[in-house]
């Protein structure tokens, strides 16, 4: 069996590749560099045939998004690789990127781990898909080491230590073939976005540990296939978010959901008062969605509750310590609420 199989998905992605994938080709080692192209429309396909002909493509038949376009490629790959690092197409690596990785997976108990990841137009700071490694606060609200909301921290050495965290990016995850498969792999109802923060909880929830290794570094452009503000990430945001609580709280539900409801209600009025009347609809439909699939999401949640392992959680509120706090780094939150 090969170590690594380094695996870009990659949809309609060819300036991306032309101006990221040298580096990656520069830095892959020894290791395997596999593109799963989800049926691109433009010129991706020709431009590897012709610039990287001996660059391995897996072609999806269809636009699967991340979570079933990862799946599809990963399944043609399975008992080829030990690893899998998964790395999206707007990612510049560097030298020497994947051996810390590696030794983070050393450890038996760790099913996967990202790099620090910085923003590739500002390499001074961190980027905000993933930063120094992602955690969620008792209400499922994502936020990173590095990064609060959209408060993003200039990077200065301060998150060098390697971490348990309760998420890993999937902008750039190396993960081990056998757990990824053993929990099923990503979640093929988000389609895009959260989907790497559902695996992790699955993942968590099966006894494995999840890590963040600054030895190894990264710059992630973002928002390459869909802007940060488009209504479509807004609504996958919000809908997936609420597909992770009913899936994986492991209390009561519902209190939990009406909470998030009242949550995702401030954030209506915020919208409104910034003039922003489409996503305030972005809400609505995340909200009629969950319930649409509330039969679908409570039957996996019973199959997920047989996996009674924690997660690792901040105990408080990130929105009160952001907000109400003003607490816009990281390292301001109060460590025993971890």
């Amino acid at each position: 069996m090969k170590q690594v199989a380094i695996v870009i998905l990659n949809y309609n992605g060819k300036a991306h590749l032309e101006c990221f994938l040298p580096s990656v080709v520069k830095h892959q080692q020894e290791h395997t560099l596999i593109i799963a192209d989800n049926a691109s429309t433009d010129d991706s396909l020709e431009f590897l045939k012709i610039n990287y002909p001996s660059i391995r493509v897996i072609e999806n038949n269809e636009n699967f998004g991340f979570a079933r376009g990862y799946n599809e490629a990963l399944n043609k790959l399975k008992g080829e690789f030990e690893y899998f690092l998964l790395l999206n197409n707007d990612v510049e690596v560097t030298e020497n990127w994947i051996n810390p990785l590696l030794h983070s997976l050393h450890n038996e108990n760790v099913a996967a781990c990202q790099p620090k990841i910085l923003a590739y137009n500002n390499k001074n700071y961190f980027e905000h898909a993933g930063a120094a490694g992602g955690f969620i606060d008792k209400q499922y609200f994502p936020f990173c080491r590095g990064r609060l909301f959209d408060s993003i921290e200039k990077d200065f050495n301060q998150y060098e230590t390697e971490v348990k965290v309760s998420w890993t990016s999937g902008a750039a995850m190396l993960i081990k073939t056998s757990i990824f498969f053993e929990v099923g792999g990503f979640d093929e109802d988000f389609f895009a976005h959260m989907e790497e923060i559902d695996l992790c909880l699955r993942i968590q929830k099966k006894g494995y540990e999840l890590r963040c290794n600054p030895k190894s570094s990264v710059f992630h452009l973002g928002g390459g296939t869909m802007p940060y503000n488009s209504p479509k990430k807004v609504y996958l945001n919000f809908r997936n978010n609420l597909f992770l609580i009913v899936k994986n709280h492991s209390g009561i539900l519902f209190p939990k959901l009406l909470t998030r409801m009242a949550y995702d209600f401030l954030a209506a009025l915020k919208f409104l008062s910034e003039g922003k009347l489409k996503l305030i609809w972005c809400i609505l439909r995340a909200h009629l969605s969950v319930y649409k699939n509330l039969p679908l999401l409570l039957n996996k949640r019973k199959i997920l509750k047989a996996n009674q392992f924690p997660i690792l959680q901040y105990k408080g509120s990130i929105i009160w310590a952001f907000f109400a706090q003003k607490n816009k780094r990281y390292s301001s939150l109060n460590k025993r609420l971890f």
